[in-house]
């Protein structure tokens, strides 16, 4: 595709994502005055309004999965980063109630900012006690059974074609003080698709190929649980994305 159908495709992808978002906003708006008890349902909603953005923008994800997952039990799912679809495709794939922790900037955005503000942790990475807070809020979840969702390359970086970049600790020592399983996700190809926010090079539809590794045990003798997880994810990404 040229670069003006792909801007097209852009403008469209994120209209779709705005009109469901619309439709929904009084029900989601009347679970987050009980957001506590409605947590469930807010998530719903997401995972739908995610789902069918995808399927109308023509985007459809292609799921491997190392061993069946067992969304019975909760998780800190660890995905990489290179999309603003990534968001979508892990409501999408997550199956049990999940909060993400995400920048805070994301209480500006008049989309995010009602998840944020309820089920969702956003965090000042400049600032020890936001990052403290929202450390304590993840474990408070997780050991509610919820499951978290964090991106551990801790943001979308600047190189394109992106790269696997150094993982962030935060993820890694929130699984081992709860005893939470990783549950890695590797996002094969979704920059392919759109990269960041599109705004560069737009979008365009396909399928987004996702490599689900089995879930990892936590063990008190993994003293770098971190670079476990990266390079066992890193092995994935570089046999898809081989230059």
């Amino acid at each position: 595709m040229t670069q003006f159908p792909k801007l097209v495709h852009r403008y469209f992808y994120l209209s779709t994502v705005i009109i469901l978002f619309i439709v929904f906003l009084p029900l989601l708006y009347y679970y987050t005055l009980d957001h506590k008890k409605n947590y469930s349902k807010i998530h719903k909603i997401r995972r739908l309004i995610s789902a069918k953005s995808l399927q109308i923008a023509g985007i459809r994800l292609e799921v491997n999965y190392q061993q069946p997952v067992d969304w019975s039990t909760n998780y800190i799912i660890c995905p990489n980063h290179t999309s603003i679809l990534d968001i979508a495709i892990i409501s999408s794939l997550c199956k049990a109630p999940c909060s993400f922790m995400g920048k805070v900037e994301l209480l500006k955005n008049p989309f995010t900012r009602i998840f944020f503000k309820t089920i969702d942790i956003p965090v000042d990475r400049s600032s020890k006690g936001s990052s403290f807070q929202a450390f304590k809020k993840a474990s408070s979840l997780l050991k509610e059974k919820k499951t978290m969702i964090i991106f551990p390359e801790g943001k979308i970086d600047d190189t394109y074609p992106p790269l696997l970049h150094p993982f962030k600790k935060g993820a890694f020592k929130l699984a081992e003080i709860n005893n939470v399983k990783i549950l890695p996700v590797v996002i094969q190809n979704a920059w392919k698709l759109m990269w960041d926010d599109g705004a560069k090079y737009g979008s365009k539809p396909g399928i987004i190929k996702i490599n689900v590794l089995s879930p990892i045990e936590i063990n008190s003798t993994d003293s770098e649980l971190e670079t476990k997880v990266y390079n066992m994810m890193k092995e994935s990404w570089i046999l898809y994305n081989k230059v």
